[in-house]
């Protein structure tokens, strides 16, 4: 975790500036002190933000998604260029600007979380199949429970993930938990994705491009792949992918990958000395959550993964 601290205003300016956007701030007070606590991604970051008293800011275009979610004080007078300022209070979550344009407003003794999602990783969870760039078509979120599912993400991915070094090291899991964002950000924000568009394509792979995609994912079971590249690999549409495995394998490619991943921690137990534990290599696979690992462990080896460390036999049922 980053964390910045100052009561100087021309410092705590040359950070921001740093850290979102070259920007403009000023204040009228008497004091400064401002707090940024960040955990962060190359593609997604959360920053816990206090300023403890009034600042003006003018802010060039960030070039990513970034959300405010106001938790005390107020966001006055904010807007992004060429648009209506407003005023956000606490519970009130919102996009600060698109990310081609530049914003300006005033913060008024406010404490708030921003997080800043890079639009890629919006375009690969609408658009998979790529050629789509997603924009987000309204500040403000489509529903309080919308709202609220979005937070929940956003919380996770700080306290379970980013701010957990073991898991903040896992490309695996930095992916999936970053999607998982991008994907509650498209659900919560009326935008330009269709999530709920039906394709025409029904046709599945041939079997060679099935053995690509097959091939691909155990080769690389250790990054974080997704959907789209295994069926850039097989050079196949992803539609055509997700039925190829569902007939032939009876399957899912995520499904499988989840599989292949379980199987490489099972290689590691049975050949562990006993140095590291369950959970560390659990994590390095991409299997965050112990209960629910244990769980699928069991259901598939017979064993739990602590067994199969010590190098025991199978559980017994019942």
């Amino acid at each position: 975790m980053l964390l910045f601290e100052s009561s100087d205003l021309s410092r705590t300016e040359e950070f921001l500036a740093a850290s979102y956007a070259p920007m403009r701030i000023a204040s009228t007070t008497d004091t400064a002190a401002a707090r940024i606590a960040r955990v962060a991604s190359a593609a997604i970051n959360v920053d816990r933000v206090v300023f403890d008293f009034e600042m003006s800011y003018d802010v060039e275009p960030l070039g990513r998604i970034c959300l405010c979610d106001v938790t005390s004080g107020a966001i006055e007078d904010h807007g992004p260029d060429g648009s209506e300022a407003q005023a956000f209070g606490p519970g009130e979550m919102f996009t600060l600007a698109p990310p081609d344009r530049p914003y300006a407003g005033k913060v008024n003794h406010a404490s708030y979380t921003v997080t800043m999602i890079a639009p890629a990783i919006l375009n690969d969870v609408a658009s998979p199949a790529g050629g789509e760039v997603i924009e987000l078509l309204d500040h403000r979120p489509t529903s309080a429970d919308a709202a609220r599912r979005l937070r929940a993400a956003i919380d996770h991915l700080d306290q379970a993930v980013l701010s957990d070094p073991v898991a903040a090291a896992s490309p695996l899991l930095l992916g999936a938990a970053a999607r998982y964002v991008a994907a509650q950000v498209l659900a919560a924000f009326p935008s330009t994705a269709r999530l709920d568009a039906r394709t025409t394509d029904s046709r599945d792979a041939h079997p060679a491009a099935l053995r690509r995609a097959v091939a691909f994912i155990e080769d690389n079971a250790d990054l974080d792949i997704t959907p789209a590249q295994v069926a850039g690999w097989a050079h196949v549409s992803v539609r055509s992918l997700q039925l190829a495995f569902r007939r032939h394998l009876d399957t899912t490619p995520m499904a499988y990958l989840r599989e292949v991943r379980m199987a490489r921690v099972r290689r590691e137990l049975v050949e562990g000395d006993g140095s590291v534990g369950v959970a560390e290599i659990a994590t390095r696979w991409g299997f965050l959550h112990q209960g629910h690992f244990g769980q699928a462990y069991r259901r598939a080896y017979g064993e739990t993964p602590g067994a199969t460390l010590r190098g025991e036999g199978p559980a017994p049922s019942g």
